[in-house]
């Protein structure tokens, strides 16, 4: 306590914030990382780890349609309506596969036919309520409000198939989120490795080893957003698979809008719920950065009462331990200041048609559980797990639960739909004796 306090009196006479990391050269280790210069000046450092990194396989022969050959194929219907009063209509107009991907999955089953929401922000609202939206009381003149504001049609087919670590086409992106480093993922990293499949794991600007540019401008959501736009171009193969945590989920949101043919699957979580990002006007983290660099005790110990379900000595030591959770104040203000993405909205969400499985840690005091269950409910294929023993840093305290429910949904495809399946064939008539 009484060092952070030092620091932070001499952060406020020099004006310069204490522990700032230089920009690293773009490198290769032998240990497995790798530092990749996205732009001039701005070093990533990557874990990119396989047992056996082979370039990509020729892509196999191309299906013939003709033969009935529809195993894994998906027909993504839907019908998205935004209407001036601020209100969003999801109608789902196929047969979403949301049954059958985990036993004891939770929220689990056929997703509602039409879908009725409230935008959280919705553009050119005054934030007051229209009275002519549905549900009031005014006359039929003001009912033209509900008049559609514009209307999104998607219609097309994917095919989901199983991912196993054998196969040479498949990466794994593990992206953190605030506060964190690519080495919160260390046990699903072992994990997945073990199992054959190709990871990437990515330290955020200003976290972990990666540079920090002492610039503000160089942490807000589209500067971060452009930085893993890099790191998957680099890495991307045919199917590609994005595991995110927390902050890191709206990343791989990002990465999935903006390439749908390479995003095979994207998994969440304790992402939070299918809002528009907007920085927080009343925040601890507004303040200096050198009075937060005099309160990083307390933030930490805030943290690790509010981010896991026990604070133990396991608990504890994760906090110490100088690779994970080890930014600087100056770092920190400017992530949580520039947390502005006014597109990733319902809508925007809504036009997913990948699958997404949501995992949520019951005891987590940041994400609240009814933000992910709308999530679930606005994503077209989307699954949700509870996990009772987890909280916000559920990866972390149950691993092998977390590892459990990532493989199963990696192998999960969606079972053939009935056009799939052979017709019977008629029995052969008996010769008559």
């Amino acid at each position: 306590m009484l060092t952070g306090v030092t620091d932070g009196f001499f952060c406020c006479l020099l004006g310069t914030p204490p522990n700032s990391v230089g920009p690293l050269e773009s490198v290769e280790s032998s240990d497995g990382y790798t530092f990749v210069e996205v732009k001039p000046g701005r070093v990533l450092r990557v874990k990119h780890a396989g047992p056996a990194l082979a370039p990509t396989p020729p892509p196999p022969p191309p299906l013939d349609a003709a033969q009935g050959d529809r195993s894994g194929l998906v027909r993504c219907q839907r019908r998205i309506t935004v209407y001036r009063s601020g209100r969003l209509l999801v109608e789902n107009l196929g047969r979403a596969p949301r049954a059958d991907l985990l036993h004891g999955q939770n929220g689990s089953g056929e997703p509602p036919a039409a879908l009725e929401v409230e935008l959280a922000d919705p553009a050119g609202s005054d934030g007051r309520s229209n009275p002519g939206s549905a549900g009031s009381g005014s006359g039929g003149r003001r009912r033209r409000a509900r008049r559609p504001k514009r209307t999104i049609h998607i219609d097309c087919e994917k095919r989901i198939t199983s991912c196993k670590g054998a196969q040479a086409d498949v990466v794994l992106f593990f992206i953190h989120g605030v506060g964190g480093s690519l080495a919160i993922w260390k046990e699903q990293l072992d994990f997945f490795v073990r199992l054959g499949y190709e990871v990437v794991a990515p330290d955020l600007a200003g976290h972990g080893a990666s540079s920090a540019p002492q610039v503000a401008a160089a942490y807000t959501f589209y500067a971060l957003a452009e930085d893993m736009r890099a790191i998957f171009k680099r890495y991307a193969k045919k199917r590609n698979v994005l595991i995110g945590h927390s902050y890191g989920v709206s990343f791989c949101t990002f990465l999935a809008h903006e390439y749908p043919d390479l995003v095979h699957k994207v998994i969440m979580i304790n992402g939070g719920g299918p809002t528009a990002l907007e920085p927080s006007i009343c925040s601890i983290f507004n303040m200096p950065t050198c009075v937060l660099h005099c309160l990083s005790p307390c933030l930490a110990w805030s943290f690790l009462k509010a981010g896991f379900a026990r604070q133990g000595a396991k608990e504890k030591q994760l906090l110490k331990e100088g690779n994970a959770f080890n930014v600087s104040s100056f770092v920190l203000r400017a992530m949580m200041s520039g947390q502005y993405w006014p597109e990733g909205d319902e809508v925007y969400h809504a036009e997913l048609t990948v699958p997404v499985l949501l995992v949520h840690g019951m005891h987590d005091k940041f994400v609240p559980v009814e933000e992910d269950q709308r999530m679930a409910e606005i994503l077209l294929l989307a699954f949700l797990k509870l996990i009772d023993e987890g909280s916000h840093m559920v990866m972390l305290e149950c691993p092998e639960t977390v590892n459990t429910l990532l493989h199963e949904f990696l192998l999960w495809e969606p079972e053939p739909s009935p056009k799939a399946l052979p017709e019977p064939q008629p029995a052969p008539p008996e010769e008559k004796k």
